[in-house]
């Protein structure tokens, strides 16, 4: 395996692990007064339009050639941070 599908092995599955977070956010939002529901839907609105940027961007390097891969790398990273920080942040926000 190649360091490139090595490292897109990688961030698919915690793609996969922030998306069963989003998730129980989805469920928790069910059960949610109507004040909070608002603030569920904002916040997960917000996380699915940073994993969609970061599937993007992960599709990009994907498609890629393996010399350019690693020049793509860098935006992958950049919306991976972003990703992972708005759902730990929704996380602490919403807990119960």
């Amino acid at each position: 395996m190649s360091k490139k599908e090595a490292y897109q092995k990688k961030i698919d599955a915690q793609v996969k692990e922030w998306e069963a977070k989003i998730d129980v956010l989805k469920a928790k939002m069910a059960t949610a007064n109507a004040e909070q529901r608002i603030r569920y839907e904002k916040e997960i609105e917000a996380l699915r339009a940073k994993r969609q940027n970061l599937r993007d961007k992960l599709n990009t390097l994907k498609n890629s050639g393996e010399n350019a891969w690693e020049e793509l790398k860098s935006g992958v990273e950049t919306a991976w941070k972003e990703l992972k920080n708005a759902v730990e942040r929704a996380e602490n926000e919403f807990k119960s």
